[in-house]
């Protein structure tokens, strides 16, 4: 076996909504792609800590929404993926895993993949990575691997997994006697007191031919559906569109469901390595860093006689909290949400709600990211929007023209290349233009920094389809 089949392959799954953590995680820019915890965004988090001889370069499974911020956030890690596919729609993690396996197994059918989702902490990575090698061995041999979580609390939240004997003598990876659904506190208080039962993590490792063979023998519809969309599928710049008509075809179901309930080769290798799902804002409580009276705040928060709470305040936006406990307050600059910590999992019912009266805050932020960079709405009114637009260095908006509306553009910092109708020229900081009504044009930031600027939109209709475009270096013309 060469140096590079010897290696595992994270397979990272980037998709989900996070939406039990509204109002900073929306359907457009999910959790896995913010930095909930330190500085690194979640996705980042996954990607580093893949990051190594051990491993290979890593596949990524997105939707095709998040192409660009998925691609964004490796640059910053300075990582290059093997493959990114792009699922026109979810089909849950056993059709994700299955294209991945079969990606794999093409060149190494011996070759070990690393399935995890990119929205979890883990806070010991040693304990990780000694995991991922226990487990390895155990997958050579066959097993398909999971990894379970060390309970040290009666958690509801989570699904369980029954732990049977060793594999072998001295060996860390155990079977699986059984798989138990989130269980009621009752029944986890008897999980924790039996001892012999792990939190479900999620996070999987086995060879590609192997999986790819229970599939075959308990799910043949989702492996032929897989096989077909990438036969079909396209290059769309650095990711692989997988194609929408066959990937339809394959039944939605978790690898839990669709094989590990199923399979007589499923394995655990229990695991105490600082593990959360971050599935609620309860989680993030959990995980900061407190005060004495129990408090975690991040952001412009002021705290007086208050106990056990979480607050955070993303937007520079001054939050007071006074006389209160147990309280969770999350606020951005358009959405303030309040919850009793023990019912924060509840926001999820707030998000199907904004979702039924289809309001713009369920899916975007009020800043909104482009493959070029973002824009932030500050000001509108009737028949006038004011925008901020950050554009990274090096990229440039689609060349382009609006029927209904005329723009003037402020540079605050950077330098602006702008094109307009058959002229281009320079903006430095301090200068504007004017766009016309109908005028074909395109703004470059040719810089070494970021390009802001400030752009005011004046006109009848302002709405963001108003853009014909002309030529696209991101291929949405």
């Amino acid at each position: 076996m060469d140096a590079v089949a010897a290696m595992i392959h994270p397979v990272i799954l980037c998709g989900g909504t996070g939406s039990r953590l509204w109002p900073i995680s929306r359907e457009m820019y999910p959790k896995q792609f913010l930095p909930l915890i330190g500085e690194r965004t979640m996705l980042e988090e996954t990607v580093l800590r893949v990051a190594g001889a051990e491993f290979a370069a890593p596949l990524l499974v997105a939707n095709e929404e998040h192409r660009f911020v998925v691609a964004e956030q490796l640059r910053v890690c300075g990582v290059e993926a093997a493959e990114i596919f792009l699922e026109p729609f979810g089909r849950n993690t056993a059709p994700a895993a299955c294209l991945a396996a079969l990606t794999v197994a093409a060149k190494t059918p011996d070759g070990l993949l690393l399935l995890m989702p990119s929205d979890h902490v883990i806070a010991d990575r040693e304990a990780f990575l000694a995991a991922v090698r226990a487990a390895a061995g155990a997958a050579k041999g066959g097993a398909i691997v999971t990894f379970g979580i060390t309970a040290d609390r009666p958690e509801t939240g989570y699904g369980y997994i029954r732990v049977g004997g060793q594999l072998a003598a001295g060996a860390e990876a155990c079977r699986v006697l059984a798989f138990a659904e989130k269980p009621d506190l009752p029944t986890a208080e008897g999980y924790l007191a039996d001892g012999g039962y792990v939190w479900n993590s999620g996070i999987f490792l086995f060879q590609a031919k192997t999986f790819l063979e229970e599939l075959e023998r308990l799910q043949p519809e989702i492996l032929a559906a897989c096989r077909a969309a990438l036969k079909a599928s396209k290059r769309d710049l650095d990711f692989c569109r997988v194609d929408a008509a066959a990937f339809a075809e394959s039944p939605s179901l978790s690898i839990d469901y669709a094989v590990m309930e199923h399979t007589d080769r499923a394995a655990v290798v229990p695991v105490s390595m600082g593990w959360n799902d971050v599935g609620a804002w309860s989680a993030l409580w959990e995980l900061g860093e407190a005060d004495e009276a129990g408090n975690v705040t991040r952001g412009d928060v002021i705290l007086e006689d208050a106990r056990n709470c979480y607050a955070r305040s993303d937007d520079r936006v001054l939050t007071a909290l006074v006389g209160v406990e147990d309280l969770v307050v999350v606020v951005t600059d358009d959405a303030v949400f309040v919850s009793r910590r023990d019912r924060a999992q509840d926001v999820k019912a707030v998000v199907e709600r904004l979702k039924a009266e289809g309001r713009p805050e369920q899916k975007f932020h009020s800043t909104v990211y482009r493959p070029w960079g973002n824009y932030r709405c500050i000001d509108a009114g009737q028949r006038f929007q004011v925008k901020q637009i950050v554009v990274t260095p090096g990229s440039k908006l689609s060349l382009q023209r609006h029927h209904h509306r005329a723009e003037h553009w402020i540079v605050v910092e950077g330098t602006a290349l702008v094109t307009c109708g058959e002229k281009s020229f320079l903006l430095h900081e301090n200068q504007s233009t004017y766009i016309p009504i109908g005028s074909v044009h395109r703004l470059e930031n040719p810089g070494k920094i970021p390009l802001r600027l400030i752009e005011v939109q004046s006109g009848g209709y302002l709405g963001e389809d108003d853009i014909v475009r002309l030529e696209d270096t991101f291929g949405r013309a």
